[in-house]
C-alpha cells in the first residue's frame, strides 16, 4: 500500500509539474522540458496501474469468511462510507449548519431573507445515530453479514 500511495504521489506531482511547464513567457527558457514530463507521468502511471491490478488479484482471492473477499468487504465499507456521508449530511441541514444571512445583513435586523423561519423536513435526534450504526462503541467499522445482493 506504501508503494501504491508513492506511485499516486509521484503522478499527482508530475501532472503539477506538466501544468507548471505547458506554458511559459516569451524570451524566458521553460523549467522543464514540457514534453518529456508527460512521457515520464505516463511511465510512472504505467506503473501504478500494473500494482493496482496485482494489489485487486490479490484482494478478490483472500476470502474473508462467510461475507466474501477483502473485495466484497472493501465495496462493502465503501457503500457505508457513502451512507453515512448521506446521513450526516441530512443530519447537518436539519440542524441548520451552514446557514448564514447573505452577506452584509444579520439576522435580527427585520431582513426578510434572514428572518424567514426555517422547517425541518427531517427529525434532528436520531440521524447521527443511524449514521453511526456501522460503528462499534469503539469507533470500529463492524457491517452485518449481506445476503449477496
Amino acid at each position: 500500500m506504501a508503494e501504491r500511495a508513492e506511485a499516486t504521489r509521484r503522478a499527482e506531482q508530475l501532472r503539477a509539474r506538466v501544468v507548471d511547464s505547458a506554458r511559459y513567457q516569451g524570451g524566458e527558457t521553460p523549467a522543464e522540458d514540457a514534453a518529456q514530463l508527460p512521457a515520464e507521468a505516463g511511465e510512472v502511471l504505467d506503473a501504478l496501474e500494473t500494482l493496482i491490478r496485482r494489489i485487486n488479484r490479490t484482494n478478490a482471492t483472500v476470502e474473508m469468511g462467510p461475507d466474501g473477499t477483502l473485495t466484497d468487504a472493501l465495496a462493502r465499507r465503501d457503500v457505508l462510507r457513502s451512507r453515512h456521508s448521506v446521513v450526516t449530511a441530512a443530519a447537518d441541514a436539519a440542524a441548520g449548519k451552514g446557514e448564514a444571512c447573505p452577506a452584509g445583513f444579520h439576522a435580527g435586523t427585520g431582513h426578510a431573507l434572514c428572518s424567514l423561519r426555517a422547517l425541518r423536513a427531517l427529525q434532528r435526534h436520531g440521524s447521527r445515530g443511524s449514521a453511526r450504526a456501522g460503528l462499534s462503541p469503539d469507533g470500529i467499522l463492524e457491517y452485518p453479514a449481506s445476503d449477496g445482493g
